[in-house]
């Protein structure tokens, strides 16, 4: 039962990832991108009846945390709480940027507007970035310190940085070398991502310079995605354990590699949806091949005195997790109605479709 829930989390999250991740793409390809009222205009057009929508699936997935892994909940909730709320903000102001622009015609609450859409989009995919860092490297389960927990062993607080921006320090930060590498490519992916977005929604007139700019931040990706592999051992001696052990798990790193080659070849396609096919393969089989790698792991721990939290130890009652699935599957059931029908509608380009003007 508790590996159902695992799935059905890791599922939503890639949902998510893939959904969402168009949207803070196109916020950054908005913000360095698009310089003329036009290609704004086109940029928020494509993913105008979409943006909010996406986000329930991140509303989704905390519930099912909430529902399935409880504990784990309360944990990552408290530990995590600073950059959690940051990420809340960034939030708001993405959609108080798209909903607010439209609203005065004046360049300068344009401009204002426009920044905040954009800064807020980066920092979103930088922030989401982090986050998957700190999951894979870990936290210090309970504060031990000189082999004393000073605090329960699902306890644990992490300050934005520590002195030594290190990720093998014993009082860690949220940010560190390693968790900023992660962040750096979740900026490169979304990017290219939302470009694709961009080009399989409209005709604008940035699709050429964007498939070029997609060409060349692909190298860039491929460089990051190489040294994160290499300094993965820095922080896991044995990365690779669970691949080594199930070998049906190599479909996901297969998939992940198949989607970056690909989108070497973005000049070449001929349709315009082919890219996003290609970014949409990346994130999927990076993010599948993240959850392998630390399975049954869903925060390790850094210490040797308390057990990494995992799906076996956090989960619900047996007893609720199979009175969840019958109210799942009507959800599930919902929301898959609603996405069909929205996407159905909004079809196609959306040149023609007016979104924030007034």
């Amino acid at each position: 039962m508790e590996l159902f829930w695992y799935i059905v989390l890791m599922f939503m999250l890639a949902i998510y990832v893939v959904l969402d991740g168009y949207d803070f793409g196109a916020g950054i390809i908005h913000l360095f991108f698009a310089k003329s009222e036009e290609d704004k205009k086109a940029i928020t057009k494509s993913i105008g009846p979409f943006w909010d929508a996406n986000e329930v699936w991140l509303i989704a997935s905390g519930g099912v945390l909430f529902f399935a892994f409880p504990t784990l909940y309360a944990s990552s909730f408290s530990g995590f709480y600073l950059p959690l709320m940051m990420i809340l903000w960034l939030l708001i102001f993405r959609a108080v940027g798209l909903e607010l622009r439209g609203q005065v015609h004046n360049k300068m609450w344009e401009s204002i507007w426009d920044k905040a859409f954009g800064i807020s989009s980066l920092l979103l995919a930088l922030f989401f970035g982090i986050a998957l860092g700190n999951v894979v490297r870990g936290v210090n389960l309970g504060m031990v310190e000189n082999g004393v927990s000073a605090h329960e062993p699902h306890y644990f607080f992490l300050p934005l940085w520590n002195p030594t921006f290190s990720p093998k320090a014993v009082h860690l930060g949220i940010i560190d070398w390693f968790t900023i590498l992660l962040g750096i490519i979740a900026v490169v992916i979304l990017t290219i991502h939302g470009a694709n977005w961009i080009i399989f929604k409209t005709n604008s007139s940035l699709n050429k310079k964007l498939r070029k700019a997609i060409f060349i931040l692909n190298f860039v990706l491929m460089a990051l995605v190489i040294v994160s592999v290499l300094t993965w051992h820095i922080i896991e001696p044995n990365p690779f354990d669970n691949f080594i052990k199930n070998p049906y798990l190599w479909v996901f790193p297969v998939l992940m590699v198949v989607g970056l080659l690909g989108l070497f070849r973005i000049r070449s396609f001929k349709k315009d949806g082919t890219g996003l096919i290609f970014s949409t393969l990346f994130l999927v089989g990076g993010f599948a091949s993240t959850a392998a790698s630390i399975f049954p792991n869903l925060l390790p721990s850094t210490n040797s005195l308390n057990p990494s939290l995992t799906i076996y130890n956090m989960a619900a009652d047996d007893y609720g997790l199979s009175v969840g699935i019958k109210w799942f599957a009507v959800a599930i059931l919902l929301v898959a109605v609603y996405f069909f029908i929205q996407y159905k509608v909004f079809k196609g380009k959306m040149d023609h479709v007016s979104y924030g003007e007034h």
